[in-house]
């Protein structure tokens, strides 16, 4: 029976233990969220809040409590009292008999449990302590806080170091490819003034004998037009190309002459003569019209400034006006230029050639109400005028071919400029048309010259 009943004891001893661990993590838990700190920090606090307040006013403890206080710090320390252990302690020595006494009653305590008894018998017989952990824990918390917001900024930087890094690469990486663009321009555009120079330089020559500054001035004026020709063909092949990345003119120029050779044969003098075409009396004989050269330029103020001072280069389109210049074709010349601008708002422009030959070389303004103009329309049996937002229909009467369509051009922001190869013997129609203003007359600068 005796054996049975040890057997018992032993059988349920695990089941003892594992519940007082049980116990003993709860009662952790709970001191930390009553206390605001963990066991060991708590305890380490009360006893450095008893050694710097023992004496004084703040702390006011009996004899006993001390003695309890001390027990708890030894078994914290040393564990269960060993007398083989422990020093000696005379026979007189009453304080320290004592203190081994009540550490001796403390038994097999746990080291653990030892500090939150010290904890909480100091705050049983210290006021003064609670408010102490109160004054560490925000202590604490601010210190923590602290830190954080130091590991904020200090995560914030490397990332705004690390943006501004990028964004400086980023920049590099640009002007690199800006420099490498302009550097492919500068080759394009060489490699067009080396090709058109044979074709102009004799002429020049012969244009303007032992001048050879007019000489160079009219070779780089051809050089310029040839060029931004070839900028509104590479321009033209981007709109009507899924592929247009590859064909920026700041790509690579290697089909550069194969390219630059359909341009002149649409654009240029056949040959490389810069005469003029001639076309038949015949109205049926009449050449295929190629296609106008565009190009605008930034010196819109210099421009107004230039053409203010000649009167006849400036004209007022009034509201609901269309304003026609007849530019007649010159035995001379193989190739028409234009430049306009407006002071504050768009304008309307489209480029007409009409088959019939001029009695003079002089250039005619007309001026029409878009009424006027759309009588006129319905009595040749044409419809009426297209919407400037789409383009124009091409204007019937005359034998007329339609060049540049009407539409409406921001040319109170920048010089719109062109040019087009005579086709043969006619008249240019300039129309510049405001009929869709009812209210806002337009001031128009514009210069019209031709070129050998």
């Amino acid at each position: 029976m005796a054996n049975e009943s040890i057997e018992s004891v032993e059988s349920i001893t695990p089941k003892i233990e594992e519940e007082t661990n049980n116990i003993d993590t709860t009662a952790k838990l709970d001191t930390e969220a009553e206390w605001g700190f963990p066991l060991k920090e708590l305890y380490n606090i009360c006893l450095r809040f008893y050694k710097e307040k023992e004496g004084s006013k703040a702390i006011n403890l009996s004899y006993e409590d001390k003695l309890k206080l001390v027990a708890y710090t030894r078994q914290v320390s040393h564990g269960k009292y060993d007398p083989s252990s422990s020093p000696s302690i005379g026979y007189f020595d009453v304080v320290g008999n004592d203190r081994r006494r009540e550490w001796q009653t403390l038994g097999d305590l746990s080291q653990q449990d030892a500090m939150l008894e010290f904890c909480k018998h100091l705050n049983l017989t210290c006021g003064k302590l609670k408010p102490y952990l109160e004054a560490q824990r925000w202590e604490k918390e601010e210190k923590e806080r602290k830190r954080r917001e130091e590991e904020e900024k200090r995560i914030r930087k490397e990332e705004e170091e690390k943006e501004r890094i990028r964004q400086e690469e980023a920049r590099k990486k640009e002007e690199e490819e800006r420099l490498i663009q302009e550097q492919q321009r500068l080759q394009i555009k060489e490699s067009i003034y080396q090709q058109v120079l044979p074709q102009v330089q004799a002429y020049a020559a012969q244009q303007y004998p032992n001048n050879p500054q007019q000489q160079q001035a009219y070779i780089n004026q051809i050089q310029e037009h040839y060029y931004q020709q070839y900028l509104q063909q590479v321009y033209q092949q981007q709109q009507q190309s899924m592929e247009s990345q590859q064909q920026k003119i700041a790509g690579s120029g290697d089909n550069l002459p194969d390219s630059f050779a359909n341009m002149k044969i649409q654009n240029g003098p056949p040959n490389g003569e810069l005469s003029t075409q001639q076309a038949s009396d015949n109205v049926d004989s009449q050449q295929t019209v190629a296609d106008a050269s565009i190009w605008t330029r930034p010196q819109i103020k210099e421009f107004k400034e230039q053409l203010s001072k000649d009167t006849e280069a400036v004209i007022t389109v009034g509201r609901g006006e269309t304003v026609t210049v007849r530019v007649p074709t010159h035995d001379e010349g193989a190739c028409i230029f234009w430049e306009f601008a407006t002071d504050s708002y768009d304008l309307g422009f489209g480029l007409y050639f009409e088959w019939t030959e001029a009695q003079s070389n002089a250039i005619s303004v007309h001026v029409s109400e878009s009424s006027d103009e759309e009588d006129e329309l319905e009595e040749e049996g044409g419809e009426g005028k297209g919407d400037l937002e789409s383009g124009s229909s091409k204007a019937k009467g005359p034998p007329m071919d339609e060049i540049i369509p009407i539409f409406r051009r921001e040319c109170h922001e920048e010089v719109f400029a062109g040019s087009h190869a005579y086709p043969g013997k006619g008249i240019y129609l300039l129309r510049f048309d405001n009929s869709y203003s009812l209210f806002r007359s337009k001031k128009l600068y514009y210069r019209v010259y031709y070129s050998k």
